[in-house]
């Protein structure tokens, strides 16, 4: 981490320059967390969402819960890429809390789960710091061991689970069974959660950045302002938030003023509050992951063929070839460190709000400044196809 320099704007916008390792100093160890444990969405119908998960990313058919193991409540599929997994988790009441989120939310990510050694310090440390508890901890068990989880409140109606499972061997949590399918489409070379997006209604950025610097410990990474991220007509700002050793990142999005409504504007009102609005999954090979990722049926935004008139000028050498990454709509940027490639699916849900995006880093640890502009004016295009710009 050593000689790694990031841009942050404080509060008063003047630009610093601070290594990323004295940003992760900054970052406290009170609550230690050793990456996502997974991202679990309540959804409509969850059989029907694991096979589009299947067919269209790659996921593979990890676990399950449901009637057939005595789950009377909620059928649950776990699905799994690399490092990622994916809960999708569907009521089998006609009430309770699952409904009302799908009633008022649409299909949308409740909980991030993150992985600890131990999950009843990790409550005893956030609530003291004023987090609202969600889950108390709680030990479950079955032939395989044992699992501790406990839980707080964070924006909206999202929650993090601490998942603490060094005393279990099972294929997920206590009250899962091994999830087997005769249908099983390769993976796509996703590989882990880069980080995830959070949406926050006007004003309330900075309510959530202290959220997470005080009760988590985080430290902030980088900051945009609406100079920064910003069209003719819309504009957002932004402040991305990270654990001590990096391995979480939490980008908070809330509006800012511009001609007409912004794509955070457009989620909160559509997902009835603050959520998460995307998720950046991580690959090693951008150009072959996305190239599968359109054949199975995913969508993209458009990005115009100028962008890449010029994209070289700014980014510089690059090892790929430009012609396929212009032919699939991938982005390009760069920082002190290296650089990334980017690309952004269209919303995949019938609501405008949960998106993708992917990514690859070849050494940049920065998050796409340099495509602001291109993104959101595509954004904004299917914001008018859509009527809600």
């Amino acid at each position: 981490m050593d000689g790694i320099k990031i841009e942050k704007m404080s509060d008063n916008t003047e630009n610093t320059e601070v290594s990323l390792e004295k940003i992760f100093d900054e970052a406290e160890d009170f609550l230690p967390l050793n990456g996502t444990d997974y991202v679990e969405f309540y959804v409509g119908n969850a059989k029907q969402a694991a096979h589009y998960y299947k067919s269209a990313f790659g996921f593979q058919s990890h676990a399950f819960s449901g009637l057939e193991t005595g789950n009377t409540e909620n059928v649950s599929y776990v699905l799994s890429q690399d490092k990622i997994r994916l809960v999708l988790t569907t009521p089998l009441n006609a009430d309770g809390p699952i409904n009302k989120h799908l009633n008022e939310h649409g299909d949308g990510v409740k909980v991030i789960a993150l992985w600890v050694d131990d999950a009843t310090r990790s409550w005893e440390e956030t609530t003291s710091r004023g987090a609202k508890s969600f889950m108390e901890p709680t030990t479950t068990k079955d032939k395989d061991g044992e699992v501790v989880q406990s839980g707080i409140h964070t924006y909206g109606e999202t929650v993090h689970i601490f998942v603490e499972r060094k005393n279990y061997n099972g294929i997920f949590l206590p009250g899962f069974v091994k999830w087997e399918s005769n249908y099983n489409p390769p993976p796509l070379g996703l590989k882990f959660i880069d980080h995830m997006v959070g949406n926050v209604g006007w004003g309330e950025m900075n309510k959530w950045v202290d959220f997470y610097a005080k009760v988590m410990g985080f430290a902030q990474l980088i900051s945009f302002d609406d100079k920064d991220i910003s069209t003719e007509y819309t504009a957002l700002m932004s402040k991305v938030m990270t654990n001590g050793n990096g391995r979480i990142k939490f980008p908070i999005n809330e509006p800012a003023k511009g001609k007409k409504k912004s794509q955070i504007e457009e989620y909160i009102d559509f997902y009835k509050g603050s959520g998460v609005q995307h998720v950046a999954l991580a690959t090693d090979n951008i150009i072959e992951t996305v190239t599968s990722l359109t054949e199975r049926g995913v969508d993209f935004l458009y990005v115009p063929s100028n962008y890449y008139d010029t994209v070289m000028d700014r980014v510089g050498e690059i090892d790929e070839d430009l012609e396929p990454l212009q032919k699939l709509g991938i982005l390009i940027d760069r920082d002190d460190e290296g650089y990334l490639l980017q690309i952004f699916t269209k919303p995949v849900e019938d609501r405008p709000t949960v998106f993708y995006e992917i990514i690859q880093r070849k050494g940049a640890k920065s998050f796409g400044k340099g495509n602001f502009k291109a993104l959101f004016e595509a954004i904004e295009r299917e914001q008018g196809n859509r009527g809600t710009l």
